[in-house]
């Protein structure tokens, strides 16, 4: 069976079962894996390790593997790039929102930035949030700030709320160490520091289109505030009504998101720049490396949690919901990159690469649209990234005419197409903002297609004009 066939099969099984058998992402990955797996013939194999420059003995091996042992082998190998990973990044972004930290970093975009601007301070106070947190974490501490802030300014709800949901939304996919980015830079080969530097360029490039669009969405249509049901004022109340002495400064609250992002680019900068071997570059090459870095932050943000709680039980229950939600994380991601791994043993990869051979401009367009056609069938970024991977994975070992960081970035910008109400944070922003479905496709749906498109323009501006190969 052709490669292009079993690929299409392997779709529509995953799809069929998040969507129409409400199946859990890791089940249904799962099975799409297994479903591959089966209908890799023999030849599939021996195709995919001379592309891989395997050994005629590492194919035998790898051909002799029950179907079972193949599955469970690529779901190891994923998990052991990115588990402990996301487990930090969990930690973070919990011990931030918990101890007032981030709440401590928007009070002073605000007051840097002034009330006359303050959708500037929620555009970049998100960005800068959502690179550590999940962005649902970001939504969930910025929407009581969007709502006392229209108090004052009535008119000016829907900007407000788009300014965080464009701050937010684009470091999901295109920043490490959130999932999705961390994931397709992993299994490129792609150093971790040029995958940051590349998603905030890139990721600074869609903002700016989101606002852009937020300010003429924000003329065209009116959205009022609304009473929303699932969350009482009190409890909005609490997110912004602690005395500056009750948070911690600003720069205990920044530390743990800057200094790993300094830790891992010093590294990708040291290696270029420093001699080889030298005390410095050693030390960036240790600490710098992405785990370590992040474990570094995480004590730092466990710290900040203490100081703040200061209560045993609280701090234990945090940290365990922290490391609950990451755990099922690592669990959905593991699985997509099982099933990732089988899609690329059926040698997709090396016909992907012989059909481009001739125009590999057209990779990032087609990355784009293979990872927006899958979000905007299931609903999930991550998820969406992982099948792209999957079917993208075999052209980084073929001679690009560009760095590989803009493949990864097109197939980032391609999982914000289309975002729809089969997406969990559909539901959470029409909810908690009190939208209604008709202005939640205007004010969510809408913004993120108009910064994907953005995105991809100017990574294939980019790519031509800086290519880095």
């Amino acid at each position: 069976m052709n490669a292009i066939y079993v690929i299409l099969i392997a779709t529509a099984v995953v799809l069929y079962c998040i969507i129409r058998l409400k199946l859990h992402a890791a089940i249904s990955l799962l099975i799409a894996a297994l479903v591959t797996a089966v209908l890799t013939t023999p030849d599939m194999l021996m195709a995919f390790g001379e592309q891989k420059g395997m050994s005629e003995a590492e194919i035998a091996s790898l051909a002799k593997l029950t179907l079972g042992e193949r599955l469970a082998v690529s779901f190891g190998n994923t998990s052991t790039k990115i588990g402990i990973l996301i487990a930090f990044a969990s930690i973070i972004g919990t011990s931030l929102m918990r101890s007032g930290a981030a709440d401590r970093i928007i009070r002073s975009l605000l007051k840097l930035f002034g009330q006359k601007n303050a959708s500037l301070a929620l555009l970049s106070g998100s960005f800068t949030l959502a690179i550590p947190v999940f962005f649902d974490t970001v939504f969930y501490l910025m929407i009581p700030l969007v709502k006392t802030l229209t108090i004052r300014e009535p008119r000016k709800f829907s900007m407000y709320l788009m300014t965080i949901i464009a701050g937010g939304v684009m470091a999901h996919s295109l920043i490490p160490p959130t999932p999705g980015p961390l994931f397709v830079a992993e299994e490129m080969g792609i150093d971790l520091g040029a995958m940051i530097i590349g998603g905030l360029i890139i990721g600074a490039i869609t903002v700016f289109a989101g606002y852009l669009y937020a300010l003429w969405a924000n003329k065209r249509w009116d959205l009022p505030m609304r009473d929303t049901a699932d969350i009482s004022v009190k409890e909005l109340e609490k997110f912004t009504l602690n005395s500056n002495a009750e948070i911690p400064s600003l720069y205990l609250s920044l530390l743990p998101v800057i200094l790993p992002l300094v830790l891992i680019t010093g590294n990708t900068f040291s290696s270029v720049w420093l001699q080889e071997d030298s005390f410095a570059q050693l030390f960036f090459e240790t600490i710098g490396e992405a785990n370590i870095a992040l474990f570094i932050a995480t004590i730092l943000s466990l710290m900040i949690l203490w100081k703040h709680l200061k209560d045993e039980g609280l701090f234990k229950k945090y940290i365990s919901e922290a490391l609950g939600s990451a755990g099922m994380i690592i669990l959905i991601t593991s699985a997509g990159g099982a099933f990732g791994q089988m899609l690329q043993q059926t040698g997709i990869g090396a016909e992907i690469g012989a059909m481009a051979a001739n125009y590999q401009m057209g990779l990032l367009p087609l990355a784009f649209v293979i990872t927006a056609l899958v979000r905007s069938a299931q609903g999930s970024a991550t998820v969406a990234m992982i099948t792209a991977m999957g079917v993208m994975s075999g052209v980084v070992n073929e001679e690009l005419a560009f760095h590989p960081v803009y493949l990864a970035l097109a197939i980032g910008c391609g999982s914000k197409v289309f975002a729809w109400m089969n997406d969990s944070a559909f539901w959470i922003i029409t909810e908690m903002s009190g939208m209604k479905v008709k202005e939640a496709f205007r004010h969510f749906s809408a913004l993120l297609l108009v910064m994907a498109l953005a995105g991809l323009v100017s990574i294939m501006v980019l790519s031509t004009l800086f290519p880095f190969v």
